[in-house]
């Protein structure tokens, strides 16, 4: 019978032992592991191909981890892992993870790139697996993408777990034996601007509140003074704004309403035409008087989605240097339904003067988005491009495969399709035909009503047209942000949880636009 000590040199995979618990480190106490890649066989007489990196450190161990490899099963499969020990005295603990076949490119049926995803996958999965080892220092196999790779290590390690007494260890991770830096570095930020997003989508209502989330934005922009300015703008100056159909909303919850509007100028033109983010941010949604069912009601936590999106995507723009010109708008308030909070069939009035009669107050976000777009067109816009978790028809139309995407511009959506390709964080166009718009401006009391008349039918369809209703420019986009919300078991590098999609693929789309001086 094999012993254990014999059986951690040989790298046997104890996972298929289940109940059975062994401290590895008890023979192997170092704190640094090593994330390496291996290919499938795309020849029946090759049995698997190592990376660059990975040929290189069997080189260094005398052909050892191939040995171990071969022996401890079969070919290793896409996003699978298997564990070696004491092949290296500067790695006590080796992964090697499957990365599916080298071949791998875009996938046109896909919408993606499969090798990216690939690699986000595998080196997510070795990552957590030494973070379970307690591991606190891993090097990571570029496996061919250095940008890739980092998102898959810090998307991967990512949990909120901020409020509990018992945490996962910290893991810092860095490349292994590659000249990519600064292609890891990117990737490490466009990572931890989803990861932020992650952590705003995810924290309590009652510690993530409109002045709250106003507050952590400004303090991690404030790095960056020389080319960000931040306002926080409080109740008297949405008043004085004229933004009836945010106040409406507002005004049912005791927390005050904040706008938050940040200028990020990474243009050397100071006249340049920003790019206008535009975030919903119903740091609570209970639905107000039209009141959400009990069951699932927590996870409205995250209905600021839009808003800690776009915020992070600028954040990340800045970190970058991106150069363009880009301005953010969230508008933040809860949806609560005190004795001042909309009532159905009650008429307000929007920033541009429009009339809307409110049968439905669980349709909240685009009396929001209403004000804020208007306000938008202030800055003279290149484009404007708006996210929300808007509808739940966006969830039942795409699930959580795509975040849906209501465009006026052909330009800017093939900006949006390409940016997502690349970072595997998928959008798909939706119609935004007068079909949906007729739906919205037939009401009995006011020019508009807050949801279509055939109510069951197109929800996120009609939501789009009545956004449709409050924007005037050539180039602007909406993306309903709904189904892309949360994450179960979908997206493999990412825990279960919030999501804070689509934040890598609005920076990728920010970061082509910079390079796109054509509107057309």
């Amino acid at each position: 019978m094999l012993s254990l000590r014999a059986a951690l040199q040989r790298g046997v995979n104890w996972s298929c032992c289940r109940g059975f618990s062994v401290s590895h480190q008890a023979y192997y106490p170092g704190k640094k592991g090593l994330v390496l890649g291996v290919y499938e066989n795309e020849k029946e007489e090759e049995n698997f191909k190592f990376t660059n990196a990975g040929d290189t450190f069997d080189k260094v161990v005398s052909g050892k981890l191939r040995d171990q490899l071969m022996r401890s099963g079969p070919s290793l499969k896409k996003g699978k892992t298997r564990m070696f020990y004491g092949l290296h005295e500067d790695f006590p603990s080796v992964v090697v993870v499957g990365l599916g076949k080298k071949s791998a490119s875009i996938d046109h049926l896909e919408n993606w790139n499969e090798s990216k995803e690939n690699i986000r996958t595998a080196v997510s999965v070795g990552c957590r697996q030494m973070q379970d080892l307690e591991v606190v220092q891993v090097e990571v196999d570029s496996c061919g993408d250095a940008h890739a790779a980092a998102e898959g290590a810090v998307l991967g390690l990512f949990e909120y777990d901020e409020l509990k007494k018992k945490k996962k260890k910290v893991v810092a991770t860095q490349l292994y034996e590659s000249q990519d830096q600064a292609s890891w570095q990117k990737g490490v930020l466009y990572a931890e601007g989803q990861n932020l997003a992650r952590y705003l989508m995810e924290a309590p209502a009652n510690y993530m509140t409109p002045t709250k989330f106003a507050e952590i934005l400004e303090q991690k922009l404030g790095a960056f003074k020389d080319n960000v300015r931040v306002f926080t703008r409080t109740k008297p100056w949405i008043e004085e704004q004229q933004m009836g159909a945010f106040l409406s909303v507002a005004k049912g919850s005791d927390e005050p309403p904040v706008f938050l509007e940040i200028h990020y100028q990474g243009s050397t033109d100071s006249s340049q035409s920003p790019l206008v983010f535009v975030g919903k941010g119903v740091t609570f949604d209970s639905g107000g008087i039209s009141l959400k069912p009990s069951s699932g009601m927590d996870a409205m936590r995250a209905d600021m989605g839009g808003a800690a999106t776009v915020c992070s995507a600028i954040l990340t723009a800045a970190t970058l240097k991106l150069p363009l010109n880009i301005i953010g708008l969230a508008a933040l308030c809860e949806n609560m339904p005190n004795g001042r909070a909309n009532k159905p069939g009650d008429v307000v009035k929007a920033k541009n003067g429009k009339t809307i009669q409110v049968d439905n107050t669980d349709a909240e976000g685009r009396l929001l988005l209403a004000d804020a777009l208007c306000y938008a067109h202030n800055f003279n816009p290149r484009a404007i491009v708006n996210a929300a978790t808007l509808t739940g028809a966006m969830d039942v139309a795409l699930g959580s495969a795509a975040t849906g995407v209501f465009t006026n511009s052909s330009w800017l959506w093939t900006h949006l399709q390409e940016a997502s390709i690349v970072t595997g964080d998928r959008v798909w166009r939706m119609p935004l035909f007068d079909h949906y718009s007729k739906q919205v401006t037939e009401s009995t009391l006011a020019d508009l009503n807050n949801v279509g008349k055939y109510s069951r039918s197109a929800g996120a369809c009609t939501a789009a047209a009545f956004l449709k209703e409050f924007v005037t420019v050539p180039h602007w986009a909406h993306l309903d942000i709904a189904g892309v919300m949360s994450n179960k078991d979908e997206v493999p590098y990412l825990r279960k949880g919030m999501a804070g999609r689509p934040t890598r693929t609005l920076i990728e789309f920010a970061s082509r636009l910079s390079n796109d001086k054509n509107t057309t």
